[in-house]
């Protein structure tokens, strides 16, 4: 018999799944959309003239043809954006007099099929006049080239923690600085962004691989001028996301917007090419930072400055950023901290929440600062930072710059990372070699790391619903949706065990407006946290309500009601038994829905590197890797392993080969795709070795943390630290990400740090 480790497996790894580009509908149109092929410049004219002509494009538009089609929508949820940062500063679906970043869409193109709207697209003639770009927020915060007329191009500032008096950096026995430039990364997912929109009679049906469909249906609603109830939103397989699928995109908005112009169904399946050069964006922030410590290393005061490359338009992510300052703290009982952002507008494609979001970027200013801290003191990495966590009795901590954490234990985590790292001998092989002249330079890297998760205050509910049908069937409904998480496993195996019944039993349903009206989605590593106490609760509401129906059958009190394993029993004796199936027979339908709430979590962990790094070549390679994360109570062991693997791949792509370059003229420099942008393939992926501990959360109902970011958050810091060890840098600022064989070879070339500082 085989074995499928998720319910998912069999169908996905099968060739089974449904995907958005499996679904055939009748008189589908294939829409292809012409782009500018500069970053910054004024538009002139389009002419989709020869377009048309084109056998098999049914019609070719610029936004001059389409005077009515709305603009892109912004949303306040989880504080990615404001109204005053969009004041002024309209997004529209297709360009209407400037082009802001490279790959923005000045026209588009409906075919009978995807070839013939591709050939229609190459006969759109358009004429840009180019303006200078601004490709780095620190370079676009003076203003001197202006994205909107009369508007600055910092369009947020924002601040955690109060400001640190001088006397502190003054009167401290050590104070380090650095600047760090946490590059812009691509998400990369398996399957890019898609959207199918099916008009129907007085409705609209929208498929679409997206993380938030309940947002989406909302979104479309409004932009159609139109009632919820006339718009569907269903997601179906879907490739990945990390967070890049969960906002209504310029393409969306034209691709509804013509399906209801037309009566004819419209789809866009974004190719790799294209999302390369037109997803969405993650990190891309230029830090500073100041960190004080007394002569026995006690942390005084930290201070965090962020210019935040948040794209062109500030729609998605002008507020993000503050998911940075907010954790700037990390997990030391530093007194004083302090951390400032500005969100400037850059020719480039917008940044929004890419796994971490905003996470990692707190973490590698922070623990790069740590390592430069513990070389000037000359103590150990590892002792410096047990000497500053905040200690398990005094949770809950909160911090200086306002987050109040739930739970940890961070020594424990260090504790198990460097055990199962082997730091003591792996830092006797390293002093050897640094003996041996001919050696290749060896590094230790450590990073420590606090998260939260399941969203903002106001975002950490779900809606949902569990019903028994009369064949014995459980249904359960949840505004989540999927992709690639492992839902369909751990939800129907939760909703199993609260009910006592075998996991075959249950059915999950989500990703479906129709189906379960209200919902939030699938983003934050809020599943488990979030969704997971919401099934858990409708559950138990479930097993209630059998009780209550039974007692009335039978005539007997509540208490006298017993549930076990999917039948209703008397109490007293067990004479009066029914199962569930024949109680929904008797009775009626048998039904619970509710909005469920749960509380803000902060997991935490330690990871650990041993880098080899060839000064000659700039390579390095990574021989250990250890992870050790804590998201309180685990629900499924082999998926929480899996999620924290796969984010440390991530981490390492961060640290070692992933980051956009663009020209002067604000183009990314993509044309040989993933040749140009590198991931990490099975090649480069060292000995993961993943671990974890568990500190239950006294502020969800199941005690369980987010699990999905992990790796992304604290293993870059520690592969950067590692390879600074091994080249023992007297200025850290010299190592910025990605560490290419071309960036460490300038490095090593740098000055090293007084021996004795070691």
């Amino acid at each position: 018999m085989e074995q499928w480790t998720r319910r998912e497996d069999r169908r996905l790894l099968t060739g089974q799944g449904r995907f958005v580009a499996d679904i055939a509908v009748p008189d589908c149109l294939d829409a292809v959309f012409v782009r500018s092929t500069v970053g910054h410049g004024t538009l002139r004219a389009v002419d989709c003239a020869a377009a048309r002509a084109v056998p098999g494009v049914v019609g070719a538009w610029s936004a001059v043809d389409l005077p009515e089609l709305p603009s892109v929508p912004y949303t306040l949820l989880a504080g990615l954006s404001t109204e005053e940062a969009v004041a002024g500063r309209q997004w529209p679906a297709l360009v209407k007099d400037r082009v802001r970043y490279a790959g923005e869409a000045v026209a588009v193109v409906l075919g009978e099929d995807r070839y013939q709207a591709e050939d229609g697209a190459a006969e759109v003639c358009f004429q840009v006049d180019p303006l200078p770009a601004m490709v780095t927020p620190t370079a676009a915060a003076d203003d001197s080239v202006r994205l909107f007329d009369g508007l600055s191009n910092i369009a947020f500032r924002g601040e955690a923690g109060k400001p640190i008096e001088e006397s502190v950096w003054r009167e401290a026995a050590v104070v380090v600085e650095g600047r760090y430039r946490q590059q812009l990364l691509m998400p990369t997912p398996m399957e890019c962004r898609t959207i199918l929109a099916v008009p129907e009679t007085d409705r609209l049906t929208v498929w679409s691989g997206h993380q938030m469909p309940h947002r989406l249906r909302r979104e479309l609603a409004a932009l159609l001028g139109w009632s919820l109830d006339r718009v569907r939103v269903v997601v179906p397989d879907t490739g990945g996301a990390f967070g890049s699928k969960s906002a209504a995109f310029p393409e969306f908005v034209v691709v509804a917007f013509l399906a209801v112009k037309l009566g004819r169904p419209v789809r866009w399946i974004e190719d790799r090419l294209e999302s390369m050069l037109v997803a969405t964006r993650g990190r891309g922030q230029d830090q500073r930072v100041r960190l004080a410590a007394d002569a026995e290393g006690r942390l005084l005061g930290y201070e965090l400055t962020i210019d935040a490359d948040v794209g062109a338009y500030p729609h998605l992510g002008a507020g993000l950023p503050m998911q940075t300052a907010w954790l700037a703290t990390g997990p030391y009982t530093t007194p004083r901290v302090h951390a400032s952002v500005r969100s400037v507008l850059t020719n480039t494609m917008m940044t929004y929440p890419y796994r971490g979001a905003g996470r990692p970027e707190a973490t590698i200013a922070l623990e790069r600062a740590m390592d430069v801290l513990a070389q000037r003191l000359g103590m150990d990495p590892a002792q410096l930072r047990r000497r500053n966590f905040i200690a398990p009795e005094s949770f809950p901590y909160r911090t200086p710059t306002g987050r109040c954490y739930d739970s940890g234990n961070y020594a424990a985590a260090l504790d198990l990372a460097l055990e199962t790292l082997g730091y003591d001998k792996w830092r006797a092989e390293q002093a050897r070699r640094r003996a041996d002249p001919g050696a290749l330079p060896l590094g230790i890297g450590l990073s420590s790391y606090v998260e939260r998760s399941g969203g903002e205050a106001g975002g950490l509910h779900e809606f949902g619903s569990v019903e028994i049908g009369e064949d014995g069937t459980i249904t359960a409904r949840c505004g989540a949706a999927p992709s690639g998480q492992g839902h369909e496993t751990v939800f129907a195996a939760l909703v199993a065990a609260v009910l006592g019944v075998a996991e075959e039993r249950v059915r999950l349903v989500e990703g479906d407006t129709d189906e379960q009206p209200e919902g939030l989605g699938s983003f934050a590593s809020r599943s488990a946290q979030v969704v997971g106490a919401l099934l858990r609760h409708l559950s138990r509401r479930l097993v209630d309500e059998a009780r209550q129906r039974a007692a009335r059958l039978w005539e007997l009190p509540v208490d006298e009601v017993q549930w076990s394993n999917g039948i209703v029993r008397a109490a007293q004796d067990g004479s009066a038994a029914i199962g569930v199936a024949d109680l929904v027979k008797v009775t009626g339908p048998l039904r619970v829905e509710d909005r469920f709430e749960s509380g803000m979590a902060f997991p935490f962990g330690s990871h650990a590197v041993v880098a080899e790094v060839d000064p000659e070549l700039g390579t390095v390679r990574l021989l250990r890797v250890v992870t050790v994360d804590d998201c309180g109570v685990v629900l499924d062991p082999t998926i929480v392993c899996g999620q924290a693997f796969g984010s440390a791949v991530q981490g390492i792509g961060q640290a070692l080969y992933e980051g956009m370059t663009y020209d002067d003229q604000g183009v990314p420099m993509l044309a040989s795709g993933l040749l140009d942008y590198l991931l990490p393939t099975f090649t480069e992926v060292p000995p993961i070795e993943v671990k974890d501990t568990r500190t239950p959360s006294p502020a969800t109902p199941l005690g369980a943390k987010g699990a999905g970011e992990s790796g992304c958050i604290g293993t870059p810091a520690a592969i950067v630290n590692a390879v600074a060890d091994a080249l023992r840098l007297a200025d850290p600022d010299l190592l910025q990400m990605p560490l290419t064989p071309d960036a460490v070879w300038r490095a090593a070339r740098a000055p090293k740090r007084q021996e004795e500082l070691r």
